[in-house]
């Protein structure tokens, strides 16, 4: 039998356990397992592109451990009620091939995202940060506010969409963070909610090579978490932006097809992730460095949050099915393809095929 954790199972277990624990739990994974990094067999991920949209495959190993994510990204689907972005995953045993956890990847993936972003702004933005500018107010902004505000101490959040009802939602999603200190400013326009903030967060759907943010908007010292741009001809920073700033990226050869890097040459100095929690390298070197977290979403990440669901989610959020035929002969798959059919005492396991 294998381990399966359904969106039901998932909305279960976030019910009592806090968000941004969640996220600080899945944050401590990612990490460990970035400094694991030499452990690990890497690819970029596999994409299959269409006129509206992109499904892909994003597999990595440890050499104990196989998982992989299936993840689309079709930004039209919301005019038809569906969503933006769905993913399943797999955590396999690499020494028998076996699946031993099927899970949703969908909330979760959300939910890394925005534990891949708290930690590398704990690693790039300036510790006195205060105000963040949240560009792009969809299904992933709610974790980006909520790990950002609770777990690295933002108190202004400036907020902006070009679909006003994303926005209103995304307040209406907030309003309880008031409470606890969470100041959210409306804006009419980008440069209005950029201006003056420490932090900014694209985290916009459209599959576009778009300018969201453009020089005359970057001040000394901002720190840029560019989440939306995360395949071959989508893109949201100006690249005089990152000409401008220390880029970070999490998996070079992935980030130059799919990142903000895809506008640049190949020769453009960036700096892997793994290198900055391992400090080998800084992730900023002065108060007033503009630093850009060029954030695609690594199979690593998917890795570590699928660890984290096989290690932290008990019996009571975890089912079982029988994804895997159980042999007691397990060369005999024939007999397990042919068992549930009744056979009459007079008729061979052949004649009821054959009939």
């Amino acid at each position: 039998m294998v381990k399966y954790i359904g969106i039901h199972e998932l909305q279960t277990f976030l019910a009592s356990n806090p968000i941004e624990r969640v996220i600080e739990s899945i944050a401590a994974y990612i990490e460990e397992d970035y400094l694991r990094w030499s452990h690990f067999e890497k690819t970029a991920r596999l994409a299959s592109h269409s006129a509206v949209g992109v499904i892909e495959l994003m597999p990595i190993s440890d050499g104990n451990l196989y998982s992989f994510k299936y993840v689309n990204g079709h930004p039209q689907n919301t005019n038809d009620g569906l969503m933006t972005v769905t993913a399943f995953g797999v955590l396999a045993d690499v020494n028998t091939g076996y699946p031993h956890l099927l899970s949703e990847l969908t909330l979760t993936t959300a939910l890394r995202t925005a534990a891949t972003s708290l930690l590398a702004a704990r690693h790039m933005a300036r510790k006195d940060s205060r105000s963040m500018a949240l560009i792009g107010n969809g299904a992933q902004s709610e974790f980006q506010a909520i790990a950002f505000h609770r777990l690295l101490g933002i108190t202004e959040l400036r907020v902006f969409d070009v679909d006003p009802a994303a926005t209103q939602k995304l307040c209406q999603n907030l309003a309880a963070y008031a409470d606890t200190g969470l100041r959210i400013v409306r804006a009419n326009s980008i440069a209005e909610a950029v201006r003056g903030a420490d932090i900014v967060t694209t985290v916009t759907a459209d599959k576009r090579n778009a300018v969201i943010l453009t020089p005359d908007m970057i001040e000394p010292g901002m720190h840029l978490n560019a989440v939306g741009g995360d395949c071959p001809g989508k893109t949201e920073l100006h690249q005089d932006i990152l000409k401008m700033a220390r880029v970070i990226v999490e998996f070079e050869p992935q980030s130059r097809i799919e990142g903000e890097l895809q506008q640049m040459p190949a020769d453009f100095p960036v700096t892997e992730f793994w290198q900055v929690l391992s400090g080998t390298a800084r992730g900023r070197d002065s108060e007033q460095e503009v630093t850009v977290f060029d954030s695609v979403g690594f199979a690593l990440e998917d890795f570590s949050a699928l660890r984290y669901l096989d290690q932290q989610l008990g019996d009571d959020y975890v089912q079982t099915i029988d994804l895997i035929p159980q042999l007691a002969n397990p060369k005999d798959l024939y007999g397990a393809a042919i068992s549930g059919i009744p056979v009459k005492a007079s008729q061979s396991p052949a004649a009821v095929v054959a009939a």
